[in-house]
């Protein structure tokens, strides 16, 4: 596998882009191609005495596309971005998967433009795992498309599904619609509109739909994969992050303040609560794909270090080895009528 790097996206671009990718190099089989400022990347290297060794590459990008910037004005204006050379890469059948830290919006953008969306999608949708005891739920939407309608949702369901099928070994992913309630008739507009759509869509077993998601319900691993329109979803992603470190913060105050007794007892739990805190830590799952255009796309966090590019590398390396993506690309052809009649009734 070759995957392209955004070497310059991201709150610590390029040192802790570079790193990771670097890391990843050595630990899995794959080639790597930083796409970015020549000089800038080379200058990181420089400390790295191996990386000539090392299966990287690099190759130049003038531009880079800054957060306050329109994503899809700066993508079409600056062709030679790092984040739009990078996909082009993949357009191209240079690289099997990119990579980028950087805006969201210009991530989306870019491949929207350049790989384009499937035939029969209308918008694509970011997949991100959250941390169960089972191992993950993957949400989607978390943050591609703020105004969703049914049809959107519902080709997340599909899509989700076989990504959760292929890529984390559920032979029949339970899906769910997230709401305020068990309920059919729970919900805001979007949700009442949805529901008995996905429920004509797992009678005709095209997917395996188990009814409404509650927000409890994603932690504890009740579903397999769950959907929502991607503002919802990347308001509960953020408030989740923020209050799994909250919780980490929480117990080492307590402990710092408790007496010689629970000092002595937590000494014994600590290989127990290291173990949680890398369960909770964002940077192990590295990055998110994303569904639905004519490539493999994974979406990583503006602040992620040089361990959350290493793990995204390897979900980029996993995405691409599954054939999710080719998958996708039939089953949505097969269902597009379907999906079109039910949204339409």
């Amino acid at each position: 596998m070759r995957i392209a790097v955004d070497a310059m996206g991201g709150d610590y671009a390029p040192k802790e882009i570079v790193l990771g990718a670097l890391r990843a190099a050595r630990q899995f089989d794959c080639e790597i191609v930083l796409v970015g400022d020549e000089e800038k990347i080379k200058q990181v290297l420089a400390g790295e005495r191996d990386w000539e060794k090392q299966k990287v590459t690099i190759r130049h990008a003038a531009e880079v596309v800054e957060m306050d910037e329109h994503p899809a004005d700066a993508v079409r204006q600056k062709k030679d971005s790092s984040v739009v050379v990078a996909t082009r890469l993949v357009k191209d059948g240079e690289c099997d998967a990119v990579i980028s830290a950087g805006s969201t919006g210009a991530a989306v953008a870019a491949a929207q433009l350049v790989l384009k969306r499937i035939k029969g999608i209308k918008r694509p949708s970011i997949a991100t795992p959250i941390p169960t005891p089972q191992g993950a739920t993957l949400m989607l939407d978390s943050g591609a498309n703020v105004d969703s309608k049914p049809i959107h949702l519902l080709q997340s369901a599909l899509m989700g599904s076989v990504y959760s099928e292929l890529v984390y070994g559920h032979k029949t992913p339970r899906v769910g619609l997230l709401n305020i309630g068990e309920e059919e008739t729970k919900g805001d507009e979007l949700a009442r509109e949805t529901y008995p759509l996905l429920r004509a869509l797992g009678e005709k077993q095209v997917i395996h739909f188990t009814g409404n998601a509650e927000g409890r319900d994603i932690p504890k691993g009740n579903f397999d994969v769950v959907v929502c329109d991607g503002f919802v979803g990347n308001a509960l992603l953020k408030f989740g992050e923020g209050l799994a470190k909250t919780i980490i913060r929480l117990v080492k105050d307590e402990l710092m303040n408790a007496g010689i007794l629970a000092k002595l007892g937590a000494l014994l739990v600590k290989p127990a609560l290291r173990k949680l805190k890398k369960r909770l830590d964002v940077t192990e799952y590295g990055g998110a794909p994303l569904l639905g255009v004519n490539g493999c796309v994974i979406i990583s966090h503006g602040s992620s270090n040089a361990k959350a590019i290493t793990n995204a590398i390897r979900v980029a390396n996993d995405f691409a080895k599954s054939k999710a993506l080719e998958r996708i690309q039939s089953t949505i052809i097969k269902e597009e009528i379907l999906l079109n009649d039910l949204d339409d009734n």
